[in-house]
């Protein structure tokens, strides 16, 4: 009878450790991913400060001559399932010679661990591409889809 008893406590003092494990990754808020954030600690607002107009969907005119096509341009903010994702590509004669994540989700840690690692990974192939047709990064889809609607829209708006 003894080892029962202390068999069926033991099960149930494993069941509570186990159903009260966390396992979650969701941080207080309060940090903020390095891609995210400008170097003055801020999040991209989508508005510009390079001298750039802000057109209705979100994508900048550039700056520059229009026949040459050189200036910043801003992709339209794609609303994904974990957060908005909005890109600049800059661009002079006629080729991107930058991509800036300018908002990517960061809700949570893991949110802020996967852009961290895929956001690099999306610009390189962006700059190597030349183009939105650029592959997606394993284990942050969501992200990479939403890089590639940004992407577009801001070559869209640099007409390359």
């Amino acid at each position: 009878m003894r080892r029962i008893t202390v068999w069926l406590l033991s099960t149930v003092a494993a069941l509570v450790l186990l159903f009260s494990y966390k396992t979650s990754t969701m941080g207080v808020g309060g940090e903020s991913s390095a891609i995210a954030a400008g170097a003055d600690g801020n999040a991209g607002t989508g508005s510009s400060t390079t001298g750039t107009d802000t057109g209705p969907a979100g994508t900048s005119t550039g700056t520059g001559s229009s026949g040459t096509g050189a200036g910043r341009y801003d992709g339209s903010v794609a609303q994904t399932r974990w957060g908005p994702v909005q890109v600049r590509i800059t661009v002079s004669g006629g080729k991107i010679t930058d991509v800036t994540a300018l908002q990517v989700p960061d809700g949570n840690h893991r949110d802020q661990q996967i852009n961290d690692y895929a956001v690099p990974i999306l610009r390189q192939s962006a700059l190597a591409a030349q183009s939105a047709d650029i592959d997606t990064v394993s284990g942050a889809t969501v992200t990479s889809d939403g890089y590639r609607e940004s992407l577009q829209a801001a070559i869209d708006a640099a007409h390359l």
